[in-house]
């Protein structure tokens, strides 16, 4: 067991930082701590499929002679999109947020969720 943790230290530690992230998001109550809880999971996927992806002794996908071991750059492109898209997400996220705040003075869930339930805010 302790064998195969040493071997695949990347993807266990890719494991925990998704746990961590998942755990942020659903206990947290603050609006920004759930963001950030959000993008620590993206940052635990994108390291599992760069880990993945990851070839001991592979050269780039470019044809030479002598290199018989190519790395995939599938696993990279698909890395680089979801940073794009994520980033995108967490902008629009804190926008959102940020309106939030502006109406209720607040950044709990819940008290957002009482306030906009009574009626209560003032308009942005």
């Amino acid at each position: 067991m302790l064998e195969l943790l040493r071997s695949n230290y990347i993807e266990c530690f890719a494991m925990f930082l998704y746990a961590v992230g998942l755990f942020t998001l659903i206990l947290d109550k603050n609006l920004v701590k759930k963001i950030i809880g959000m993008d620590i999971m993206d940052s635990a996927v994108y390291l599992l499929l760069g880990s993945m992806g990851y070839i001991r002794g592979g050269k780039a996908p470019i044809l030479t002679e002598g290199v018989e071991t190519y790395v995939s750059p599938l696993p990279t492109g698909l890395v680089l999109t979801g940073i794009v898209v994520s980033v995108s997400v967490s902008a629009l996220m804190m926008a959102l947020a940020i309106r939030l705040y502006g109406k209720y003075h607040t950044l709990d869930i819940d008290e957002i969720y009482l306030l906009a339930r009574r009626g209560e805010g003032e308009n942005v």
